[in-house]
């Protein structure tokens, strides 16, 4: 085995890495609600902060969740954790519901001389596309544990259809 196959050998391992990467995140991209920093997060500059991977500008995200129907209604549910739910807003437009809102969390632990305070703050927007229309006054949302409940009152009732798809 000579130099330049184990040179292949990595660069090929590499591409595959790269392109499984690209797909995890391009199929679970639906999945996440992405916070980014917003303007009143009031977070200090990177050069004030004793940390070489402290990144105030970066974005994160979670999982968001799922949803499910039975004969009567939609039911979305959207894990949001440390959230308050003062700082939620849910709104049904054009058959879309969009729920959006600001993450301001703080922890601040002391053991001995060493002081650890987390923070997390971000604003978030997650859209999803409702299959059946729904009926915005009759809907109703509740906050707990850290997951945003959503049902949402069908105008039509019945069961999902199901569409039959011939393969040629």
């Amino acid at each position: 085995m000579n130099m330049e196959s184990i040179k292949h050998g990595v660069e090929s391992l590499w591409e595959n890495l790269a392109e499984g990467w690209r797909h995890l995140t391009q199929s679970a991209a639906d999945a996440l609600t992405r916070f980014k920093a917003g303007e009143k997060t009031d977070l200090p500059a990177q050069a004030e902060v004793d940390d070489v991977s402290y990144l105030p500008t970066r974005g994160w995200a979670m999982l968001g969740g799922n949803m499910f129907e039975d004969d009567r209604r939609l039911v979305v549910q959207l894990e949001l954790p440390g959230m308050d739910k003062r700082d939620m807003n849910v709104e049904i437009r054009d058959e879309v519901l969009t729920v959006s809102g600001e993450k301001h969390f703080e922890r601040e632990s002391t053991t001995g001389r060493y002081r650890m305070l987390q923070c997390a703050y971000g604003s978030f927007r997650r859209v999803v596309p409702l299959p059946v229309p729904v009926l915005a006054d009759a809907s109703k949302a509740s906050y707990k544990d850290g997951v945003l409940r959503i049902e949402l009152t069908k105008t039509e009732p019945g069961m999902p259809k199901a569409h039959a798809i011939k393969v040629a």
